[in-house]
């Protein structure tokens, strides 16, 4: 990895646009490219202090919605500038799983600092209650509103039934399905399929993040749970319900059974797997919200004029179907009935249609056809199942960057 000789074209990109960050106004959206996510604040300030000492300016940042802190290497206003830059850092660095968050993280950002100190205890003072003492010989005045009746409650009633209610406890047990990158340690952002062997349906969950189980229904108290992470080859673990010690790797604070795994990077090397670049159903017209990765990938190989790259598209699933093509419309990012056309393809040659589209647009912004190769693989490679809420992220194009020698 040739990390050193990257520090330069880092500090000269930054040098561009790192004025226009920290003057950018703090009430617009920013974008944020993000090397790593941790649950413990100790775990970011070290990969932070990690990152810095090879020579990238890192800061980290809590998503308080997903409650965890994201160690950064940029904030951008511009979506451009941070796609063009996340693909940068996948390909000439050991960050392969890099993404751009766009929103707002929490004000606790900051350098990796030498020490974390504990917070300064605040010094709890007596509540002091000011007691009006009646005057001698003279009774207190009674409200002139109507005294209300006097209800006498059965006590005993009420204990049993507040008893009752505190003893039905579910019948589930806490785990906590630990995702990490095994060659860095950061914890991978991800889900958690579990289900029962031979059952057609399971439960998601998302990684890191304590959630219960139900006993499985089956004699053996076996469950099957594998993990969907974009970007990471699917890990599968077989665990006993009722007695999960052979697989766990610890217990934690509420006695939840941790089952780590440990994600290998689905593609070394310069492959890129796009997480916004997608399609309508069924047709080879990319969605608006794809204009923006498609930019970054542009601006790079206008950066790099040695770049050259091979489009591969994919499907969900590998039967034929109707679908809807670009036809005479200009518009890449919408669909257009009146100007569409639609024909009976298979789904290799739908892929084939969707690599095509992203090297029209490319070459639209001025990269050079030679450049660019185009592959249709059809539904073989799916990294979701066909049935599954997620599917449609099957449908997708994946970039893989070969450098100029």
């Amino acid at each position: 990895m040739k990390t050193l000789g990257f520090a330069f074209t880092i500090a000269t990109l930054f040098s561009v646009i790192v004025s226009k960050v920290f003057a950018q106004d703090p009430q617009q959206p920013s974008n944020y490219v993000v090397i790593g996510a941790f649950a413990k604040l100790n775990n970011a300030v070290r990969f932070t202090d990690m990152a810095n000492q090879e020579s990238f300016r890192a800061q980290y940042a809590i998503n308080t919605r997903q409650k965890l802190y994201y160690v950064f290497i940029l904030n951008t206003a511009e979506r451009k500038n941070a796609f063009s830059f996340l693909i940068k850092i996948r390909v000439e660095t050991k960050f392969k799983d890099a993404w751009v968050y766009e929103g707002k993280l929490g004000e606790d950002t900051g350098s990796a600092p030498a020490e974390i100190k504990p917070a300064t205890p605040v010094e709890e003072k007596p509540v002091v209650v000011e007691v009006i003492e009646p005057v001698a010989g003279q009774m207190p005045k009674r409200d002139s509103a109507i005294t209300p009746p006097v209800v006498t409650i059965d006590s005993s009633e009420f204990k049993k039934s507040v008893n009752e209610i505190v003893e039905k406890k579910p019948d589930v047990k806490p785990f906590y399905f630990r995702l990490v990158n095994s060659e860095s340690g950061s914890e991978v952002l991800g889900e958690v399929h579990v289900v029962e062997s031979k059952a057609t349906q399971y439960q998601g969950f998302k990684g890191n993040e304590l959630v219960y189980l139900m006993p499985p229904k089956n004699t053996t108290g076996v469950y099957q749970a594998s993990v969907q992470a974009p970007g990471y080859k699917r890990a599968k673990l077989a665990f006993n319900y009722n007695d999960p010690s052979a697989s766990a790797s610890g217990i934690g604070e509420k006695q939840e059974s941790i089952l780590t795994f440990e994600l290998v990077p689905a593609k070394k090397g310069d492959y890129i797997d796009f997480n916004n670049v997608r399609f309508f159903r069924n047709s080879s017209i990319l969605e608006p919200g794809s204009q923006n990765e498609l930019d970054g990938l542009a601006a790079l190989m206008k950066e790099n004029p040695k770049y050259k790259i091979k489009i591969h598209g994919h499907s969900n699933g590998d039967e034929s179907r109707d679908i809807i093509t670009i036809g005479t419309s200009a518009n890449v990012f919408a669909l257009d009935p009146s100007q569409n056309t639609k024909e009976e393809a298979s789904a290799k040659r739908l892929t084939e249609l969707r690599a095509e589209a992203v090297e029209n647009y490319l070459t639209s912004q001025g990269i050079e056809q030679g450049r660019i190769a185009t592959k249709g693989e059809g539904g073989k490679m799916m990294i979701y199942p066909r049935a599954s809420t997620l599917a449609n992220y099957n449908d997708r194009v994946e970039i893989e960057v070969l450098k100029g020698r």
